[in-house]
């Protein structure tokens, strides 16, 4: 079954399916912990776990990485893992099904998202549990929260409303995923998320951030999350970035801080 999927998701992936390398120096790899956890979306997943640099912890933000070679590797090459800790955040960090050191599974990838927020709840049972995901790791949780997951806030940033939208500017991916939506439309609605983030429950509140001007979402997504949620939401705006490349951009600074403000805030409010 793994060699069909794979063989399935190499239109869409393919090109980011390659052996993971880890972006920390050797020094700083010792702070992390190695862990294997298995998803319902039937893969052995790896990720990777840290504690706050602070003695006081406020919570724990599992991490899903957008579309790329980098898998979990990501957020520790662009900051996001020492802003977070250097902030009181315990911090999980995961490979998608697929992706990075992962286990292929099926193309379920919010089960992915699930089984984490489980794993660090376990790993860390004493502290709040908050996610972040962009593009892939951010449209996926939108299914996520409709399901049965543990997540009391989140930040979701960059996701498209549908896989359509997304895929539309790649041909070969997208005539394939009109082919399987045509041959099982239960399917195809059940992993809708424009229809699904509807069904969102057990958040007290998720941020959505995105860019003024995307070459890959429509400028309008994060609005339209935000309407349908059932749950307090918010949108913020970034100007002058690319799709997934904020922190390589003149926003940076703002950007994280508005990130660390939000989870602040959520803190705050559950001690209140």
């Amino acid at each position: 079954m793994k060699t069909y999927y794979k063989l399935m998701k190499k239109p869409f992936f393919g090109r980011f399916m390659v052996e993971w390398k880890n972006p920390l120096p050797p020094a700083s790899q010792t702070d992390w912990t190695a862990i294997s956890f298995k998803s319902n979306s039937g893969a052995l997943l790896k990720g990777l776990h840290a504690n706050s640099k602070l003695d006081t912890t406020k919570a724990t933000i599992v991490l899903g990485h957008p579309m790329g070679k980098e898998a979990k590797g990501y957020y520790l090459k662009n900051g996001y893992a020492d802003i977070l800790r250097d902030n009181g955040y315990n911090v999980l960090v995961f490979d998608i099904n697929g992706f990075g050191e992962s286990e292929v599974g099926n193309f379920f990838y919010h089960k992915d998202i699930i089984s984490a927020g489980k794993v660090a709840k376990e790993i860390f049972p004493n502290a709040p549990l908050g996610y972040l995901g962009i593009s892939l790791g951010g449209q996926w949780a939108t299914i996520a929260f409709a399901e049965d997951h543990n997540y009391e806030f989140a930040i979701v940033e960059s996701a498209a409303n549908t896989l359509e939208e997304f895929w539309v500017k790649f041909p070969l991916a997208n005539n394939i995923l009109k082919i399987m939506g045509f041959l099982n439309p239960r399917l195809k609605q059940k992993i809708r998320m424009i229809d699904r983030i509807k069904e969102a429950h057990s958040l007290k509140k998720v941020l959505f951030i995105y860019l003024d001007k995307d070459d890959f979402i429509k400028n309008n997504a994060g609005e339209l999350f935000s309407k349908a949620i059932p749950v307090p939401s918010e949108v913020h705006i970034i100007s002058n970035a690319k799709h997934a490349q904020i922190p390589k951009s003149p926003a940076r600074d703002q950007y994280f801080s508005k990130i660390v403000s939000f989870f602040d805030a959520q803190i705050k409010t559950q001690i209140q």
